[in-house]
């Protein structure tokens, strides 16, 4: 069995595989974690390995209490991938993304594949149908657009996302609405559009907290993954023991 950690800006995520398939997924506050993964090993003791994908700030003492449990593989730069990566500079792209691009990878091995995670932030990722791993694209996910509208100006308010029923707005919040979501899925559609421009036959993923909000609401085909990073995760997990 192996245990897999996102570790996100407010959220961990983790997911014990069994072989390729998932058997426990939980949600937890960063702060939780410690007091929630002695239950995970208490309750499913043949845990032998674990892999930490850190972007929120996880701490070297919650590292060294998971190394306790199991051996522990935290996600770097340096870590072994099954693609060729051609990013200008490997040591500053995100652990997540290089899941993300591990996932797209043994998803769609000969094809081209673009991934687009819509969470905190928007990111895009695209792999080639020669495995090769081109970079992308970040943008401002859809909360941070809110709050920039509220924190970035002096009256207007900070919204919770909804669903728009006219892209055209009457009112302040409903100007707002179609501003952000309207916003957000088309420039989604857009870049979509732009890479099917260049890649023949594009495979679209769309993953993280906000895909199944955005998914209905997109003019092009994508395939919704809520798990995509985690599965990304087991198979560099699993790469890198090799």
């Amino acid at each position: 069995m192996n245990l897999i950690i996102d570790v996100g800006n407010t959220l961990v995520k983790m997911a014990i595989f069994d072989n390729e398939k998932i058997i426990f997924y939980r949600k937890i506050p960063n702060a939780d974690f410690a007091k929630n993964v002695k239950t995970v090993f208490a309750e499913y003791v043949h845990i032998q390995n674990a892999i930490v994908s850190n972007v929120g700030g996880m701490s070297n003492e919650e590292i060294a209490m998971l190394c306790v449990f199991c051996k522990v593989h935290v996600l770097s730069h340096a870590s072994k991938t099954p693609f060729k990566n051609s990013y200008a500079t490997p040591q500053t792209l995100g652990v997540d993304r290089i899941a993300l691009a591990t996932a797209a990878f043994y998803h769609n091995p000969n094809g081209n594949t673009l991934v687009i995670d819509a969470g905190t932030c928007v990111t895009y990722d695209a792999i080639n149908d020669y495995g090769e791993y081109l970079g992308g694209a970040i943008s401002p996910g859809i909360n941070m657009r809110y709050r920039a509208l509220h924190e970035q100006t002096s009256k207007l308010p900070l919204l919770e996302k909804k669903p728009i029923i006219d892209y055209i707005g009457n009112t302040t919040e409903t100007c707002i609405h179609s501003g952000v979501v309207n916003g957000i899925c088309s420039e989604i559609d857009g870049i979509i559009d732009q890479y099917k421009s260049r890649f023949v036959d594009l495979t679209v993923i769309l993953t993280g907290g906000d895909a199944q909000f955005l998914s209905k609401r997109l003019k092009n085909t994508i395939f919704a993954h809520s798990k995509f990073l985690l599965l990304g995760l087991y198979h560099l997990l699993e790469y890198n023991k090799r």
